[in-house]
């Protein structure tokens, strides 16, 4: 898996959406044509220019077919306060981040902690791309094309024992490289988790890259959380520490302001955000006072993830 230094791609060096599409037509011209391969999977070739994935199966069952954003648009709108609270702040302050070489430290209820570098924790050769929603809680959403793994596969490799309810994650702490941690916005390093049901849920992505390009730094480099039924703020970025332990994890934004942000962060239209409703959705790239359009419950995955939350009042635990 190829993990590029901040050096390689500036933020403001993003290639547009329609030269990128353009250049992986000459290529896939150039190269064999794809391969159909089992359970509604397609491989696909793309760029050996460095940045770009040199290979990943195209995973249609998890894919919505909704119009995916703009590499313009899921580069440069983003919630990333470790680079600063506005929008474009990620954009335009993450060029100095270094996101190789990588480590991760796994620790807790599991039978192989330690520290794992970036390759050894995700096969590069087993990576897929599924087109998901991505929910914010400030009532925005994109189409997203992430490149990943199954969250479940890293789990399985480090054998968490039966103590292990919850999964915590934490992100890198490198204030002079992210000059929102040097602001009070958050207690820092940024926390989140999932239950081991949660994690384990075929769903769960760990992701890597998105449009056939490794992650640019405003986007969650090197590696990332994707739980595409839950809010944004749940898909924490930048991964440099998983515990597995028993009890449930403090998470930041719900230490924050817990009549707020829930613990559980499933997107359900019926329950508003104190300060707005969360029963609509305007989706990015159709403009600001674009029509917005009705929010479903878990994000349109209620299929996948609903038994999960059977029997529990989602209003309590939201």
């Amino acid at each position: 898996m190829s993990i590029k230094k901040s050096n390689t791609i500036k933020s403001y060096e993003i290639t547009s959406e329609s030269i990128y599409l353009e250049r992986r037509k000459l290529i896939k011209s150039m190269s064999i044509a794809s391969t159909m391969i089992p359970w509604g999977m397609t491989w696909s070739q793309s760029s050996k220019e460095d940045g770009y994935i040199s290979a990943y199966k195209r995973n249609s069952i998890y894919s919505t077919s909704e119009p995916k954003n703009s590499f313009e648009d899921i580069t440069t709108y983003n919630n990333f306060y470790e680079f600063g609270m506005g929008k474009s702040d990620p954009y335009q302050n993450s060029a100095n981040f270094e996101p190789a070489p990588w480590n991760v430290k796994i620790s807790g209820e599991a039978n192989k902690t330690g520290v794992y570098n970036i390759d050894d924790l995700i096969d590069s050769n087993a990576l897929e791309e599924r087109i998901y929603r991505l929910r914010c809680v400030e009532a925005w959403s994109m189409v997203i094309p992430w490149i990943g793994i199954p969250l479940a596969n890293i789990i399985e490799k480090l054998e968490p024992n039966s103590k292990a309810k919850y999964v915590a994650f934490e992100t890198v702490y490198r204030p002079n490289e992210m000059p929102g941690q040097r602001k009070r916005i958050l207690k820092w390093p940024y926390i989140e988790a999932l239950t081991m049901a949660e994690a384990m849920n075929p769903l769960t992505l760990i992701a890597v890259g998105l449009y056939g390009q490794d992650l640019l730094n405003q986007s969650g480099a090197p590696m990332r959380l994707v739980v595409p039924w839950k809010y944004g703020f749940k898909s924490i970025k930048s991964i440099n520490k998983i515990h597995f332990q028993e009890s449930q994890p403090k998470t930041s934004w719900n230490m924050a302001a817990s009549n707020e942000y829930g613990f559980y962060a499933n997107v359900n239209p019926e329950v508003d955000h104190p300060r707005w409703s969360q029963s609509r959705e305007r989706r990015i790239g159709n403009g600001f006072f674009g029509a917005k359009q009705p929010t479903l419950m878990f994000n349109g995955y209620q299929d996948e993830v609903a038994h999960l939350y059977q029997g529990m009042n989602l209003r309590k635990y939201f």
